[in-house]
């Protein structure tokens, strides 16, 4: 996760005088994870992520944008720039990195990523979930998906489509993989 979203956190946190006792209670998140991802370079999965997004009214994108641009949007594969970085707790190398493909979009309903992906221990695959649908598809490597008690396992070129409320776990098998991601989120 780039610095910036912490920072930018913060400051919509800020602008609704919320404290992050507030912002703890709204989100159902522990008030020390949340001083940490705002502070300290926490690196938050997309879960908790959406929920601080939900408790301040914005759309996830909104950590992200930082200009707007005119439809069409269109991002050059040599202009992506990694936006995010998903950590697995206490560790020091990141197990996904996000391009974002919508940022400055402000209307958007949708969050399109490129996601590059590391192998994670499995003692570190944690279940997340969140409100609305996902659709995946795998471009390079082996991705391991465990949606509730199934898993699945995807090469280049196959896709996914699912409702992000189950519990699940998207993540590179034994070496590197990329994928597309399209996530939608309900107003």
């Amino acid at each position: 996760m780039d610095k910036r979203v912490g920072e930018r956190i913060r400051a919509f946190r800020e602008k609704q005088n919320l404290s992050l006792a507030d912002l703890a209670e709204r989100t159902g998140l522990d008030q020390a994870f949340l001083t940490a991802v705002e502070t300290e370079d926490r690196y938050p999965s997309l879960g908790p992520l959406l929920k601080v997004a939900r408790a301040l009214g914005l759309r996830l994108g909104t950590f992200l944008d930082d200009q707007v641009s005119r439809d069409p949007l269109i991002v050059r594969q040599g202009e992506r720039t990694r936006e995010m970085a998903m950590r697995v707790d206490g560790s020091l190398n990141a197990s996904h990195l996000y391009s974002s493909l919508g940022r400055g979009k402000t209307d958007r309903h949708m969050e399109p990523f490129f996601i590059d992906m590391t192998p994670e221990a499995e003692s570190d695959k944690k279940l997340s979930s969140h409100e609305g649908e996902e659709f995946i598809v795998v471009v390079s490597g082996q991705v391991q998906l465990v949606f509730g008690r199934e898993t699945n396992i995807l090469g280049p070129g196959d896709s996914i489509y699912f409702n992000s409320v189950v519990p699940h776990n998207v993540s590179a098998l034994g070496a590197p993989a990329s994928i597309y991601a399209v996530l939608y989120f309900p107003e």
